[in-house]
C-alpha cells in the first residue's frame, strides 16, 4: 500500500535531501562565494545517500519493519551529517574560510523531522496489523 501518510513524509524528505540542496546555499566562504552542497563531496554524498534511503523505505512498504530500520537509520545518517555541519560551524573564525553561515545547514534537521513522523506512521501501521492478528 503505497497510498499511506508515511510515504508523503518519506517523499517529502527525499525532495528535500536531493532537491533543496541545490536551492539553498550551506555557508559563504571568506571570497564571498555561495557555497552549495554540490560544491563538497562530502555532503552531497551523505545528502544523496539519504534522498537514496527515503526512496528505498518507500518501495520497500510490504516488509514494515525493514522500513522502520531504513529510517532509524536514514535517521542517523541525518544526525552525522548535522554533526559534521555543527563541527564545521564551531572551527573558528581565523582557521576556517567560513564567513556566513546559510540556510541549508537546517535541512538535515528537517529531514529528521519528517522521518521521525514517517517512522512513527510505520509503527502505529504495524500495531495495527498486530492487533487484528490477534483478533484471528
Amino acid at each position: 500500500m503505497i497510498q499511506r501518510i508515511q510515504t508523503i513524509y518519506l517523499l517529502l524528505a527525499a525532495a528535500v535531501s536531493a532537491g533543496l540542496i541545490f536551492v539553498v546555499h550551506l555557508w559563504v566562504n571568506n571570497d564571498d562565494m555561495l557555497v552549495y552542497a554540490k560544491d563538497e563531496y562530502l555532503y552531497l554524498g551523505l545528502f544523496l545517500g539519504s534522498a537514496l534511503l527515503s526512496l528505498i523505505s518507500i518501495f520497500s512498504y510490504k516488509n514494515r519493519k525493514f522500513q522502520f530500520v531504513l529510517g532509524r537509520l536514514n535517521i542517523i545518517l541525518n544526525f552525522i551529517l548535522l554533526g559534521f555541519f555543527v563541527y564545521q560551524l564551531l572551527i573558528p573564525p581565523g582557521e576556517s574560510n567560513i564567513s556566513e553561515k546559510g540556510v541549508g545547514i537546517f535541512i538535515p534537521i528537517l529531514s529528521i523531522v519528517l522521518l521521525v513522523m514517517a517512522n512513527k506512521a510505520i509503527k502505529k501501521d504495524e500495531d495495527l496489523v498486530k492487533s487484528v492478528d490477534r483478533l484471528r
